[in-house]
């Protein structure tokens, strides 16, 4: 039996990587190999991939049906992180160089594209479906991107200009995170040949584990900087959005601090924000048990009961690897 998905994540490990560096190798073609960029891209834990393969053998398909789908998922987060790096000028992607730092900018950016392209060629030649998934999850992460506040005064605009801030977060989890988890489900039920009514609900089930992943995400921000009792303004553009969707009371503190671009963490501000840890961590709880209702009355075979356990296993993953990482 398969204790848990980071187990199962494990074991198509191999298949993925090998998977993923062969369409790498593919795609750069006559430019060559990277410059010492490789590591960092071939460094992931395939989440989204082990995912599509997960559905597909819940489903009762076949793995070998899954991979290809797998793998171009895996290529568009590693495209989208390649973009998200230099846009964000992160130094730094798994605790190794980021991909722009070692093969500059443009090389950078113009892999990311390919990597893009690429994918809907592959996925469109596999099947008309698959192409659409691909093609509207491309869009829709790139649209989220695009549309993402970098500073404190384009976001302070925003909640001024709109003030429906319930509204954007739900876009920004949906747009961040999971649209592509909710692609991968979609993609493994495709895979398993499922029926329509199937793949949404397995759509359904990606996107409410994306959307917690997101969420918990922001949570370990959150924490952190209870932990220092700092923050930059440029960290609070980045988790404004999140404040305000969890806790109302908490919205002249944060439109005051992104008036002054220095964040102060005491006295009411503070003892919202610890509120609001809190609140973030019983939406992730509702959300994981969401996406499982979305499943009910599946095979109860092993991977349909590892896909019941799933959410919450990815959620520790999440938090194990964080948490390691702070060690290091």
């Amino acid at each position: 039996m398969i204790g848990s998905f980071q187990n199962y994540a494990e074991s198509v490990k191999p298949l993925l990587d090998a998977g993923f560096v062969g369409q790498l190798a593919s795609l750069l073609g006559d430019a060559g190999s990277l410059h010492g960029g490789a590591k960092v891209l071939t460094a992931g834990k395939r989440i989204r991939g082990s995912l599509v393969c997960l559905v597909t053998e819940a489903l009762g398909g076949a793995l070998e049906d899954a991979l290809p789908r797998a793998i171009a998922l895996e290529l568009i987060q590693t495209a989208t992180l390649i973009h998200d790096d230099f846009v964000d000028q992160h130094q730094q992607r798994r605790d190794l160089p980021a991909l722009w730092t070692l093969e500059g900018a443009r090389r950078a950016v113009l892999l990311g594209d390919v990597i893009f392209a690429s994918a809907i060629q592959n996925m469109s030649e596999l099947g008309r479906e698959d192409g659409l998934i691909i093609s509207n999850a491309i869009a829709e992460v790139s649209r989220g991107a695009y549309q993402e506040p970098l500073d404190p005064c384009s976001l302070l605009k925003m909640f001024e200009e709109d003030g429906d801030d319930v509204a954007l977060y739900e876009k920004i989890i949906y747009l961040k995170t999971g649209v592509l988890f909710a692609a991968a489900c979609q993609l493994g039920a495709i895979a398993a040949k499922s029926d329509d009514r199937l793949r949404q609900k397995w759509r359904n089930y990606g996107l409410k584990v994306g959307e917690a992943y997101q969420i918990a995400d922001d949570l370990q921000e959150v924490e952190q900087y209870l932990l220092t009792r700092s923050m930059t303004g440029s960290e609070l553009t980045s988790i404004a959005p999140a404040l305000l969707f969890f806790t109302r009371n908490i919205r002249p503190h944060v439109l005051e601090a992104l008036r002054q671009k220095s964040p102060e963490l005491r006295g009411e501000f503070l003892i919202l924000l610890q509120s609001t840890a809190e609140a973030m961590k019983a939406e992730i709880e509702i959300r994981l048990s969401s996406a499982v209702t979305e499943i009910e009355g599946l095979p109860n075979n092993e991977y349909g009961q590892l896909a019941r356990r799933t959410p919450w296993d990815i959620i520790r993953m999440f938090n194990n690897a964080r948490s390691t990482a702070s060690l290091l």
